[in-house]
């Protein structure tokens, strides 16, 4: 279904399934089949959906995932939703929570071998792990090469995405995501939420922010209780039904 030649196209699939402790519950895997704990950008899609399919009739919606439940905020239009505020939780900073291999504690500006180079990087969990690394010119940087690499090094036991961040101001951040089982996407709202967080803990923003992606500008803020708010649009593309045909070919 992702296969952008012979699918529809997309950087994942989400399933919408019944729930005992929430609205309903995602699953998200990526291209390469494997399952993300959760995804930035396509729950505030899954709650779009949901509520403007009648799945879930409240606001704010309660949406359960692997990395737990997820209260979004939707920004109506009349009935249709046009944009959410999701509360991604509390970002996960030790080194075993991200995970990584290593000494106990946080992973901030630690030098990383990458080929034959050692770069800087900040890791952090928002339920699924990003490596974050701070360049001059991200445009240019080589994210696909460097990406990959971080993508399966050894020091993340379960694979991680990768993100590349040139700080603009204290309000705004330019980046670009190497997401892990996907390759270089538009966007990633858990990964824009773990630059925002790691761009914080490098003292180089606000805890407000603007981060500026290939698909979109995303608001994220790291609130002083701890928890990443992010707020960004939902937008339907095109609807459609996989024909029996399709699927008996899987």
């Amino acid at each position: 279904v992702c296969d952008r030649h012979f699918g529809v196209g997309a950087d994942g699939l989400i399933y919408i399934l019944p729930s005992n402790e929430a609205d309903f519950r995602m699953r998200m895997f990526n291209p390469d089949g494997s399952e993300a704990e959760m995804c930035g950008n396509g729950i505030r899609c899954a709650a779009k959906f949901a509520f403007e399919n009648n799945l879930a009739c409240a606001n704010p919606v309660n949406v359960s995932t692997l990395a737990g439940i997820k209260n979004i905020v939707l920004k109506l239009d009349g009935e249709k939703v046009k944009a959410a505020t999701v509360d991604m939780g509390k970002p996960r900073l030790e080194r075993n929570e991200i995970p990584m291999v290593g000494d106990e504690g946080m992973v901030v500006s630690e030098p990383l071998m990458v080929g034959d180079k050692n770069i800087l990087v900040t890791c952090v969990s928002m339920g699924n792990p990003h490596c974050i690394t701070f360049v001059d010119d991200v445009e240019n940087y080589p994210v696909c090469e460097i990406g990959q690499i971080i993508e399966n090094h050894k020091s993340f036991p379960n694979r991680t995405n990768a993100e590349f961040v040139q700080v603009l101001n204290r309000q705004e951040i330019r980046m670009r995501v190497w997401e892990r089982g996907a390759g270089e996407t538009l966007a990633c709202g858990t990964g824009a939420c773990a630059s925002a967080v790691a761009a914080v803990l490098n003292d180089l923003v606000e805890r407000k922010i603007t981060v500026h992606l290939n698909g979109g500008d995303l608001e994220i803020e790291w609130s002083e209780p701890g928890n990443v708010f992010m707020t960004g649009p939902a937008v339907e593309v095109y609807t459609g039904e996989l024909s029996s045909e399709f699927l008996n070919n899987l």
